[in-house]
């Protein structure tokens, strides 16, 4: 299911949001100050293209907290409404709850996109002491 899911969903968007991503990451990236904002939206290209198979894991350490709320402040809060908005959406169909559902998992990372981890969700990392989204 989630090779399909995948292949569906890079067609009708995901292509679109990866190149999006990509695109705003490498601007960002241009400048010194917009490095560590332009790495985090990398990640979010990266779980843009195909985000079937695959689990936020956000760590909630103190280093990352301010920058996460100020990333929340300036951006996050209405990148994650959209994200929630269009779940909602595509979960009103039988056919749109799988899509509904990867749509929620990228409000986890574009709230705190800092300190989170996509991970394989088919693969054991041992001991990982995090919160699931």
């Amino acid at each position: 299911m989630s090779c399909l899911g995948n292949i569906i969903w890079f067609i009708f968007g995901g292509f679109v949001s990866f190149i999006s991503w990509a695109f705003i990451g490498l601007l960002l990236c241009l400048t010194i100050i917009g490095i560590p904002l332009g790495i985090q939206c990398f990640k979010m290209a990266r779980l843009s293209a195909a985000p079937f198979g695959k689990e936020v894991y956000v760590n909630p350490s103190g280093g990352s907290l301010l920058i996460n709320i100020l990333w929340i402040i300036f951006g996050g809060l209405p990148l994650a409404t959209s994200y929630i908005a269009s779940g909602i959406v595509l979960c009103l169909t039988i056919i749109g709850i799988p899509f509904g559902i990867q749509q929620f998992k990228m409000v986890a990372l574009a709230l705190f996109p800092f300190g989170a981890e996509v991970l394989n969700s088919n693969v054991t990392y041992g001991q990982v002491h995090v919160r699931r989204y």
